[in-house]
């Protein structure tokens, strides 16, 4: 496995691409990716143009392929080559228990897996395998043409397709849907052909995080022509890109939301200078300084989503919280809040800061960011006067507003900066929360200690105090815990974690009685670090400890939040 290599140098150096071409946007660190086409069963007649196709794409972005049939190449030691294996019309069960074990270790801890057409008609009896390639296959009509509808335009697999891409395979259904584990990418539009059986919602591309790892599969693949077509070597590419960590996606579940632009602008008025072109359900910046805002409601608890690309070292943002600005784009500087897009400003001013008031996380950021000439997506999650920010589903800003003269309830909207910045948004959408009560945080300066601290500057106390600044940071061996007294027996349901720079990889959240006795309730491995929000607990205590027995750094664990959750 080659060493990746990320930085906003080398970001913002990259170059747009061409639609529809087989080559990414730029150079990609080099990486190294295996591709794996052993059949226990059925065995399609494209596996061999799949292959050169994959090394096509490899010669010509920065990966080597090593492509095998031999299962004695899932060993621990080799599969850590690798960063990313791809699954190429696998069938049946290829794979013994000491493999499947290297794989699955492998994928946790940080690896990339691909699945292409069969490779969900591949190892039905292994369960980490169905978590991995999302569904498996039930069954296939004749070969002939599909309309695919895209809904991600902003995956590095599928930024490059129409909103409906048509094109003949072969077309399976699935055991089950995919949706509620995985981001679906593209469906299938079962009214444009015969013999599809899971209804009005027949996902055939998606992608998802494992632990530290990431899967990628698409349905299509089945013909030999398949390899031939730009569009779905694209989409190969693409896939591989991003399992392999090189291009990054928010591929966490989507439900629940609803459409402020993907087409259409209604609702939707132009406040001050300049305006966005609209074509291909994709908003481009004309001039400015304007503000681009959505009239029809404001929104109070919410989680808003939107695409957006840069060209170049452009600017843009995304407003939040202002009142109805007329005619003057101001009102929203002055009294709402912009989560910045530049990445080359200064750190209160780049992309994923609170302009002005919050830089983001810079590393978590930099490890997020696509550059210029690649879609993004922000997740803006506002619960009263807080909102995170995620970048492609990592968390990049925490911020909390105290200033009187501004409020996070109000109307959204999107900047066109200037003539100079040329910035494009696709697929902006939102979900209600609704009425939202005080956040209940049963842990906040309740009593707590360690096992260890790493000096008097960092204890135990420094998680539970609801500061992002000060934390508990502790001795640098494992294993190591922090616990909380809360006062009397609680059902709690939640535990929220926000790791500093040194995290824990691997940990336990036990409860306890009386503090001496303790029962773990949820395990956590593989972790990597920023925010983990462990949810559906169910637990009655009055003790809560986090145990960690494996650290992600060579440091401590090093931990500003410590929250716990219920009633």
């Amino acid at each position: 496995m080659r060493r990746l290599f990320a930085g906003l140098g080398a970001a913002i150096a990259l170059a747009a691409c061409t639609i529809y071409a087989p080559a990414a946007v730029a150079a990609d660190a080099p990486y190294d990716v295996l591709v794996f086409s052993k059949t226990a069963g059925f065995r399609h007649d494209s596996i061999p143009a799949g292959i050169q196709a994959i090394r096509e794409l490899g010669a010509a972005n920065s990966f080597t392929v090593t492509a095998t049939e031999d299962v004695g190449a899932f060993t621990t030691a080799n599969l850590a080559q690798y960063e990313a294996v791809v699954f190429l019309s696998t069938t049946g069960d290829v794979l013994n228990a000491g493999q499947e074990t290297a794989f699955e270790s492998y994928v946790r801890g940080g690896g990339g897996y691909v699945g292409v057409h069969a490779a969900a008609d591949t190892e039905y009896a292994w369960p980490f395998y169905g978590q991995l390639v999302g569904a498996h296959f039930a069954s296939h009509p004749a070969i002939q043409q599909v309309n695919s509808p895209t809904q991600n335009r902003a995956h590095p697999a599928t930024a490059h397709l129409p909103q409906v891409w048509t094109r003949t395979d072969e077309l399976y259904n699935y055991q089950t849907n995919p949706r509620s584990s995985a981001r679906v990418l593209a469906t299938l539009d079962e009214s444009s052909y015969s013999g599809g059986s899971m209804g009005a919602d027949h996902p055939i591309t998606w992608c998802k995080p494992i632990d530290a790892g990431r899967s990628f599969y698409t349905g299509f693949g089945h013909t030999q022509s398949s390899y031939a077509e730009p569009a779905f070597r694209s989409q190969l590419l693409g896939g591989i890109r991003y399992a392999a960590k090189r291009a990054h996606a928010d591929c966490r579940p989507e439900t629940g939301y609803t459409t402020l632009y993907n087409g259409s602008t209604s609702g939707w008025s132009q406040s001050g200078p300049g305006s966005f072109s609209n074509a291909d359900a994709t908003l481009t910046s004309v001039g400015g300084m304007g503000l681009f805002w959505y009239n029809a409601k404001q929104y109070t608890s919410y989680s808003l989503k939107a695409d957006w690309r840069l060209t170049g070292d452009s600017n843009s943002g995304v407003f939040v919280g202002f009142p109805n600005p007329g005619s003057d784009p101001w009102v929203a500087v002055n009294q709402g809040y912009e989560i910045q897009i530049d990445a080359t400003d200064t750190p209160d001013r780049t992309t994923g800061s609170i302009y002005g008031f919050k830089s983001a996380d810079l590393a978590a950021r930099d490890a997020a960011l696509n550059p210029p000439g690649e879609w993004n997506t922000f997740e803006l999650l506002v619960e009263s006067q807080r909102i995170r920010v995620y970048l492609n589903g990592s968390l990049v800003n925490d911020f909390t507003n105290t200033d009187p003269n501004r409020n996070l309830d109000g109307y959204v909207g999107i900047q066109n900066h200037g003539s100079a910045d040329q910035a494009a948004f696709r697929n902006i959408r939102i979900k209600e929360q609704g009425i939202q009560p005080p956040v209940t945080n049963l842990a906040l300066n309740r009593p707590a200690a360690a096992s260890s601290v790493e000096s008097a500057a960092f204890p135990a106390s420094a998680a539970v105090d609801a500061s992002a600044t000060t934390r508990w940071s502790s001795a640098f061996s494992d294993p190591q815990w922090i616990q909380v007294d809360l006062g009397a027996t609680r059902t709690v349901n939640r535990v929220r974690l926000v790791w500093e720079t040194a995290y824990g990889s691997a940990y336990q959240i036990q409860t306890s009685p009386n503090g001496t006795t303790w029962t773990t309730v949820r395990s956590v491995t593989g972790g990597n670090g920023g925010e983990d929000d462990n949810t559906g607990l169910n637990a009655s205590t009055r003790y809560l400890r986090v145990y960690g027995t494996a650290r992600g750094t060579a440091w401590g664990y090093s931990l500003f939040t410590f929250e716990v959750h219920g009633s």
